[in-house]
């Protein structure tokens, strides 16, 4: 019984990951169709875009370092929707994070360099987890909509940050939105020279691989699955289901919040005001088209990163506009989202014709009676 079970969850992923490709193919095609139409060469485009990406050693870097962030955030998405709650609040939570990893970074002092970057994560962890908890609370004993809440939530958390950056931790003589630099001893490996590429891209793999493991190999991962695949035949197994629910969202905050560590303590070295160039929001498209797989996750937030390293590479060397990636990136959403619409909405007009079959039915015996 269990290893038919285990067959059955392991056709469908094969089948999701085969759904995503799909999705990624129809997607790099209608993207250089759009390219084509807006006037722009796609062959062009895409020789920059993954040319240089993956053609030197310090496009490589950046991609990875740009895959860094969105790896966690990726999995921040992915794993609340186990519980099948939406999290949309990654990037608050992402801000939260960074500035709690600026803060330990530039104001605990003394300590030895892997000690201080790690307590930086620990209170990246902490911050991004609180800002999740509450809209977990609201959403389980208040029957509030987590998206809404956790997206007037991110606005709070950001323009909060912001106020801290241009108020009370403002360095003097600063020119932007910022924080005091953060001591040498926070800051994290970088594994080329000259490269924003550091040791966090290590922590977010193993992070991935930890929730994988959680999921699949114990007793709170079980009850996570059962929980998201349904809620009645969770209380009849006698799961608490709030509380899986609270405690599956908060860790989603908390991965998120590591994504603003891993920006703060490997690449501004501060918390810069508005740094995120919308790296929580791309976890929403990267935990899909991964199927919502931690694992898979790592390969997608990759794929991301190449696409926004590219970005760069275009604004440098092409006359081509950035905005033309951001499209590629939106089609992946839609075409891996299609599947799962479609699917949904036949199901629902096949329950509507039982229903009208059997009232159908209903009628016939009662006019014979």
């Amino acid at each position: 019984m269990i290893k038919n079970i285990d067959n059955a969850r392991k056709i469908k992923m094969g089948s999701s990951f085969m759904n995503s490709a799909i999705a990624l193919v129809i997607s790099l095609i209608l993207g250089m169709v759009i390219i084509g139409i807006s006037g722009y060469s796609p062959i062009e485009s895409y020789i920059a875009i993954f040319g240089v990406s993956l053609g030197t050693l310090k496009g490589f870097a950046l991609s990875l370092s740009q895959a860094t962030p969105l790896i966690f955030t990726g999995l921040a998405f992915a794993f609340a929707y186990k519980v099948k709650m939406i999290n949309t609040g990654a990037e608050g939570q992402l801000y939260a994070g960074a500035m709690a990893a600026a803060l330990v970074g530039a104001y605990i002092t003394n300590l030895p360099s892997g000690v201080h970057a790690l307590l930086g994560f620990a209170a990246a962890f902490l911050a991004g987890g609180l800002a999740a908890l509450f809209v977990a609370l609201c959403k389980v004993y208040l029957n509030a909509n987590e998206i809404i809440v956790s997206l007037m939530l991110n606005e709070i958390i950001i323009f909060f940050t912001s106020y801290l950056a241009n108020g009370p931790l403002k360095p003097p003589g600063s020119g932007v939105g910022q924080t005091k630099m953060i001591e040498d001893t926070a800051k994290l490996t970088k594994l080329i020279p000259q490269t924003q590429l550091t040791t966090a891209i290590f922590i977010a793999i193993i992070t991935a691989c930890v929730l994988a493991y959680l999921l699949d190999k114990t007793v709170f991962g079980y009850e996570i699955k059962v929980t998201g695949h349904n809620l009645k035949a969770s209380n009849v197994a006698g799961i608490n289901v709030s509380k899986i629910s609270l405690i599956t969202f908060a860790l989603s905050g908390a991965i998120a919040g590591m994504g603003g560590a891993a920006m703060v303590l490997g690449v501004n070295y501060r918390f810069v005001e508005g740094f995120s160039s919308g790296y929580g929001f791309a976890g929403i498209s990267i935990a899909a088209l991964a199927a919502y797989n931690p694992i898979g996750v790592i390969f997608s937030a990759f794929l991301i990163g190449i696409l926004k390293s590219g970005t760069i590479t275009l604004n440098r060397t092409t006359s081509i506009p950035v905005e033309l990636v951001d499209i590629i990136q939106v089609l992946v959403l839609i075409f891996v989202a299609a599947p799962a619409l479609i699917k949904s909405i036949m199901s629902r007009a096949k329950k509507v014709r039982s229903k009208s079959s059997r009232e159908e039915h209903m009628e016939v015996k009662t006019s014979d009676i």
